[in-house]
């Protein structure tokens, strides 16, 4: 079986875009004796797509130009979103950091405080200029304040914390 994307046009000129999945027919014998195509209309799927790209990509720029550390974590704790200015504060590239437990970013003696915090943010509460240290990748201390809040799906459930740091 393959599958082939391309375009279609209509007998009025539009533009519909086709799924073809192609599979030989085959006679008793296994001699290929034909084909067998179903082809799908996935024009508004493709158009979907697109429209979350740009979204996306959209998101990312707006994230990046923010003046402020902005930063998300799922709901183990691990890192998943980490923009350029909290790159430029604290050292940590973005491929360093994803996948890492956010707490641990934050100066030893001060984790569980903070850790705290986050667990508030997956409970439903944010929190509001939450201050504390947090050391860069070189070893500087930096004094920061943190807000936290939920992170939900599109059904509503919480799925982890966006944190923004001044």
């Amino acid at each position: 079986t393959s599958s082939f994307e391309f375009p279609l046009f209509t007998k009025l000129g539009g533009r519909v875009e086709v799924l073809l999945n192609a599979t030989p027919r085959r006679d008793v014998n296994g001699a290929i004796t034909g084909m067998v195509g179903v082809g799908q209309d996935v024009t508004d799927r493709n158009k979907a797509e697109r429209e979350s790209a740009r979204q996306a990509s959209e998101t990312r720029f707006i994230l990046d130009a923010a003046n402020a550390p902005i930063w998300a974590m799922d709901m183990e704790g691990k890192v998943t979103a980490w923009n350029q200015k909290s790159v430029e504060l604290l050292g940590y590239t973005t491929e360093e950091v994803m996948g890492k437990i956010a707490a641990n970013f934050v100066i030893p003696e001060w984790r569980v405080r903070v850790k705290g915090v986050l667990d508030d943010a997956l409970q439903g509460r944010a929190t509001a200029n939450y201050e504390h240290p947090m050391v860069t990748k070189d070893g500087v201390r930096l004094d920061m304040l943190l807000n936290t809040t939920p992170r939900r799906g599109v059904n509503g459930d919480i799925t982890g914390v966006v944190g923004v740091c001044q």
